[in-house]
């Protein structure tokens, strides 16, 4: 039997039948013992009564008196001689008489035998047993509970089960590749519980697999071009026709493609086995101080400048030196490329006993709000013809974003009116781990 659903229901029903046929079988047994109907001083107050009516008004009155016993105590009464015989039809009971006198009582049909005597007269009591109608040794209201109690068992079942099933379903179209099934459990108990942790995980996977399908679109829609560019460029230096400009475009878009495949790999290391990077005490400050001194000839070649706001001093993490230098450094020059001319570009410090945050401002034309959270999108440009010819590939930001992530950190934008304003945010004393 593999259907858990079966296997609650005849459980709970083989139970509660267990429990209810034992406790019949018990009660049956209870009642087919030899334990008396009534006390044994009633027995012998209605043999006193009986020989009174035989001695007085004969059988008339003994007729009159085991009648009116009969409808009182709703069992059968006799009077005897010394010898057994009935005194009114003159059967013999001598039989259940000394059987009785030897064990107190005595069984005779359905009826439990009790008997008293004096000497003279004998009395005998039979206690009789309304038959009731049964299958086996089941009253019928039995029979009522047992199936109220199978109903019952079977929505209990149906309950537990049903939520089992549907995730089932869910689960077995999802591996058939529909990354949109969901279970949608509404229930608040372990089963709703793990209906919502599929859901977690297939939204999770669905926006993974989005994201690398996006990635080999943007990767080779990225890679077309400068192929293109240098195909032509090949023919024109074979041509002869100005072969060094054709031998300048050759060059220039073998750096690019260097550039794009330097910047993958950065993004590969930062996904991958956080184990395999190199933890290192981090001096944010120091840090901080050699990568706005580096781009400075950037921004003044922009005709715009670079400046550190007063950086806490002694903010240090657990981390990849070489990982925060990249990320920092990609929002630093982002924020350079984008710079107006005569403006400064802003980067703060601030380090507390929870957190460090470190802020990049520019002052440039900021972000639509719809797009500050897919500026972290690998390849992602919010106008991709001004970001093509100021030379990002689109990676800067996303390998900020994971290399962040690695360090528990947090990264978001936000347009600072003017200007785009990206934080970043790490726990003291941070160590790298995989992102959640």
């Amino acid at each position: 039997m593999r259907s858990l659903f079966a296997k609650i229901l005849l459980w709970f029903w083989a139970t509660l039948a267990i429990t209810i046929i034992g406790s019949a079988l018990l009660m049956s047994l209870l009642e087919d013992d030899e334990r008396p109907p009534f006390p044994a001083r009633l027995v012998n107050f209605q043999l006193a009564e009986a020989r009174h009516a035989w001695e007085t008004e004969n059988r008339t009155g003994l007729r009159a008196f085991l009648g009116r016993l009969e409808s009182s105590l709703g069992g059968r009464g006799v009077l005897t001689d010394s010898s057994g015989r009935d005194l009114l039809t003159g059967k013999d009971y001598s039989e259940e008489l000394e059987r009785a006198r030897q064990r107190g009582t005595v069984r005779r049909g359905r009826a439990m035998v009790r008997v008293a005597g004096d000497g003279r007269y004998w009395f005998l009591f039979f206690s009789s047993r309304p038959p009731t109608a049964t299958v086996w040794f089941l009253r019928p209201t039995q029979w009522w509970v047992i199936g109220a109690a199978v109903l019952l068992c079977y929505l209990l079942a149906y309950h537990l089960t049903s939520p089992v099933r549907r995730l089932q379903k869910s689960v077995e179209r999802f591996g058939q590749g529909n990354l949109s099934a969901r279970a949608g459990s509404r229930r608040h108990d372990e089963l709703g519980q793990l209906a919502r942790t599929f859901d977690q995980m297939a939204d999770r996977i669905e926006t993974l697999l989005g994201a690398e399908r996006r990635l080999l679109l943007d990767i080779s829609h990225e890679l077309r071009s400068p192929l293109a560019r240098l195909g032509v460029a090949i023919e024109l230096a074979r041509s002869g026709d100005n072969r060094d400009a054709a031998l300048d475009r050759i060059q220039k878009e073998a750096e690019r493609l260097n550039a794009l495949v330097g910047e993958l790999l950065t993004v590969t290391r930062a996904e991958g086995d956080p184990g395999a990077l190199r933890l290192a005490p981090v001096q944010l400050d120091e840090l901080l101080r050699e990568i706005v001194a580096d781009a400075q000839l950037e921004a003044h070649a922009r005709r715009s400048s670079l400046v550190l706001r007063d950086p806490a001093p002694d903010a240090a993490i657990e981390g990849d030196p070489e990982l925060l230098r990249r990320a920092f450094e990609n929002v630093v020059r982002n924020a350079v490329r984008y710079a107006p001319e005569g403006t400064a570009v802003e980067v703060a410090l601030e380090a507390g006993p929870a957190q460090a945050r470190v802020t990049v401002r520019d002052r440039g034309p900021g972000v639509p709000e719809e797009a500050l959270d897919r500026i972290f999108d690998p390849f992602y440009r919010v106008e991709t013809d001004r970001s093509r010819a100021r030379g990002g590939v689109g990676l800067g930001l996303a390998i900020a974003r994971r290399a962040v992530e690695l360090h528990h950190g947090r990264i978001r934008a936000r347009n600072a009116h003017p200007g785009l304003l990206v934080e970043m945010e790490f726990p003291a004393g941070a160590a790298v781990s995989a992102p959640s």
